[in-house]
């Protein structure tokens, strides 16, 4: 199969993304994951009365996960690889440890996702929870996700290109 030369996954909404990602940790899934695939999960997750009507009559495209969906087939093709749908970026905390590794007048070169793990690992987020720039909660999961980020990417990607911008 052949990947998407573009980064289709900047017009995909964040619960779609999100459903592909959840369906592709899904250990039991053995051969590549499509669009069609997801499809066929969502379809499944539907009440049937729902299904029904959806064929009779469409709602506003924007509002429904398969409306999105079949969106994509229509313009990807079904065979299309459900990864590249996957939006890549940061949660908003750790958008903000990011921001903190880039401004620091310290630093010489871009961080990348190594050097926020390590600054983590330093004592970053504590600071971050004692200046109020981030919650108590909120540092909860961040070296997991970090952790997701480099296993997908590697240590030298670059951490400005996941930085969340709401």
């Amino acid at each position: 199969m052949i990947r998407n030369p573009i980064d289709v996954a900047t017009r995909v909404s964040p619960n779609l993304s999100a459903l592909i990602e959840s369906r592709l940790n899904d250990a039991d899934i053995d051969q590549p994951i499509t669009l069609a695939t997801i499809r066929t999960f969502v379809i499944g997750l539907l009440p049937a009365a729902f299904t029904e009507t959806e064929q009779l009559h469409h709602f506003d495209v924007n509002e429904s996960l398969l409306d999105e969906l079949d969106g994509l087939i229509d313009e990807f093709g079904e065979t299309a690889l459900a990864i590249d749908f996957v939006q890549d970026v940061a949660s908003e905390p750790l958008s903000r440890v990011i921001e903190a590794v880039m401004y620091d007048e310290n630093r010489q070169a871009p961080p990348t996702l190594g050097a926020i793990k390590e600054a983590i690992f330093s004592g970053l987020l504590a600071r971050l929870v004692g200046e109020g720039a981030l919650d108590e909660d909120e540092d909860d999961g961040l070296l997991a996700e970090i952790d997701t980020l480099i296993e997908r990417y590697g240590e030298e990607a670059l951490a400005e290109n996941f930085l969340r911008y709401e």
